[in-house]
């Protein structure tokens, strides 16, 4: 079984051929895909990309990127939103010290708010950290400490002191096909050392196309080449690894059924 656990099918990269492009993930083995709420405005498309598939899920949330335009954004809201029956997580928030797109503390309180729907809601948090390991794992480990808190750190590029701060809160991580780029030996000694029952992986289509096909568009269906890594790097026959990894994914999405074998 393959699951991409987070892909951008809203995107205007997939605007003329969504529909091919999620056949195509089907005919690879796709199985299960959760389609990532970028920004509250792209709410009712992505919802609706979900509604139209009974194997395509969705979140809710606004990237720190796009923080500065959602300073009056609350828990309250991203609750009501988060109650649509095909949302099961929430997010992608977090901290992004790379681009600082939005100042920092914009991008603290808007993470907040996420933390706190989470809960509520008791679905998994999507965070994406770039460059802000040390701020992150404190913010991590404080929301943490208001209450039981599902943790998804997606695409990992962060240090090893993240990642054991992260899993020491019952973290999971999941590794993208970063983990196939010739100059990623830090990712993929992290990925070697992630306990095996907290690991998922995704695309982040159309972003971060896996080798052999780097250059061109990423389709969910290259999750297939991002499991074969993941099973080659741990040394997994890739039918376990598989059943591995979509038993970590179910366990974290709790929400979301499990297809029939």
């Amino acid at each position: 079984m393959l699951i991409d656990s987070h892909v951008n099918l809203h995107h205007h990269l997939f605007a003329d051929d969504r529909e091919a492009v999620i056949e195509r993930a089907r005919a690879a083995g796709v199985r299960r895909m959760i389609t990532i709420c970028d920004k509250i405005e792209n709410f009712g498309q992505v919802s609706a990309i979900a509604e139209a598939h009974d194997d395509i899920y969705c979140s809710i949330g606004a990237h720190p990127h796009y923080a500065k335009d959602h300073t009056k954004l609350t828990a309250e809201r991203l609750i009501d939103l988060g109650r649509h029956p095909k949302v099961v997580g929430v997010g992608e928030t977090g901290l992004d010290q790379h681009y600082n797109f939005s100042p920092a503390e914009d991008q603290i309180a808007v993470y907040r708010a996420h933390a706190a729907a989470a809960r509520a809601l008791d679905l998994p948090l999507i965070i994406h950290t770039r460059e802000a390991d040390d701020r992150m794992a404190e913010l991590l480990e404080e929301e943490a400490g208001k209450g039981p808190l599902r943790i998804l750190l997606h695409c990992y590029t962060s240090g090893m002191r993240l990642a054991e701060r992260a899993l020491a809160l019952g973290a999971y991580i999941s590794f993208s096909g970063i983990m196939t780029f010739k100059n990623a030996s830090d990712v993929r000694e992290i990925a070697k050392a992630v306990p095996l029952d907290r690991v998922i992986v995704e695309t982040d289509c159309p972003y971060l196309t896996p080798v052999p096909h780097r250059g061109q568009r990423c389709e969910p269906m290259h999750v297939a080449l991002v499991q074969r890594a993941f099973c080659e790097l741990r040394g997994l026959e890739e039918g376990a690894g598989g059943a591995l990894l979509a038993d970590n994914f179910f366990r974290l999405f709790h929400t979301i059924p499990r297809p029939a074998e």
